[in-house]
């Protein structure tokens, strides 16, 4: 009898495609020390995560992104967003921000001049130009961050990528199918996980010459995350000193580009081999890993973006409730959780 009630169990386990789903782990995490970052529709979607939720995110990295609401101003005129080849009004973002906060559908805006604040525009970067960048460093002068919290990099002559110290791949100006290039500043390699992650942390430690530990995939469907239209796994490093009880490790949360996922490139490069988790070892922040897989035409993200324009969900992506912003959420919780 005891057989038989098994059996459905040991059948599930034998059909192609069954996927024992894994939780992100408990840990308890400092509530206080949750920072974001990201490239391109990533960075989009660091400042769209940040200003929802601003009262729970200290710092923010925006590596070529661009306004909060430009993508959806321009999805309901009908018209191109011109958001990443030139300027949109940081005033008119602004007064979006401060219209949804009195809405109570993100966070009061009061929240974002305490934030640290990293921009990074590299100048041959020919798909978010420039000036959009300077845009967005006035959104944040216009949201009160002070001078000392607002660090603005423009001097990198790097394309449109992430910029890595520890993968020696495409030359800082050239465009490559990762969007990782390697770039010299003042005569070293120019380390921009560190960049970030020292201007919001302030890091005391250098990174181990072995990680504690090794990046892990997580079922981000158990977030909610396929009606957010994201990937089902997501990665997570977890430094072995933030697994211990009453640790409280920060967390990063970094946001990739398009075409960026792990499925796409069909790589670790964004979740393991960037230079966030050396930081992140020895300094006690837990690095979350978030995925977007491309999908169809139909579908409507074909390139694996994050949702700065409404593909996911025509209203509100923008918003606390967003479908993307939600899922995320919901997996820093789970970290946050004590165990």
């Amino acid at each position: 009898m005891r057989a038989f009630f098994l059996l459905p169990s040991l059948l599930a386990l034998c059909l192609p495609g069954f996927v024992t789903a894994q939780q992100l782990p408990a840990l308890g995490a400092d509530r206080t020390k949750v920072s974001v970052s990201g490239l391109s529709s990533g960075a989009f979607m660091a400042v769209q995560y940040s200003v929802a939720w601003s009262s729970e995110v200290m710092g923010v990295g925006v590596v070529a992104g661009g306004l909060y609401n430009c993508g959806a101003v321009f999805r309901a005129a009908g018209a191109k967003p011109f958001c990443m080849d030139q300027p949109w009004s940081p005033a008119r973002s602004w007064d979006a921000v401060t219209g949804f906060a009195r809405d109570r559908v993100i966070d009061p805006v009061a929240n974002i001049a305490r934030q640290r604040v990293y921009l990074f525009s590299g100048s041959r970067d020919s798909v978010v130009v420039p000036a959009v960048m300077r845009s967005v460093r006035a959104f944040y002068t216009l949201a009160g961050v002070p001078r000392a919290a607002l660090r603005y990099v423009d001097t990198v002559p790097a394309s449109h990528a992430f910029v890595s110290a520890t993968i020696v791949g495409g030359g800082c100006g050239d465009t490559t199918t990762s969007f990782v290039v390697s770039c010299i500043d003042r005569g070293i390699r120019y380390d921009q996980p560190y960049a970030i992650l020292n201007h919001i942390y302030g890091l005391k430690a250098h990174p181990p010459a072995i990680l504690s530990a090794a990046p892990v995939r997580f079922d981000q469907r158990l977030y909610r995350g396929r009606p957010a239209m994201l990937a089902d796994s997501g990665y997570v490093f977890v430094p072995e000193a933030c697994r211990e009880r009453g640790a409280a490790c920060a967390v990063h949360v970094v946001f990739h580009g398009c075409l960026q996922s792990a499925d796409t490139l069909s790589s670790d490069i964004i979740y393991s081999r960037l230079g966030y988790n050396g930081w992140a070892d020895s300094n006690r922040i837990i690095m979350l890993y978030p995925q977007v897989d491309k999908t169809t035409m139909m579908e409507g993200n074909p390139f694996g973006c994050w949702d700065w324009w409404g593909y996911s969900e025509p209203f509100g992506f923008q918003l606390r409730h967003g479908l993307q912003i939600d899922a995320v959420r919901r997996m820093v919780a789970r970290l946050e959780q004590q165990p």
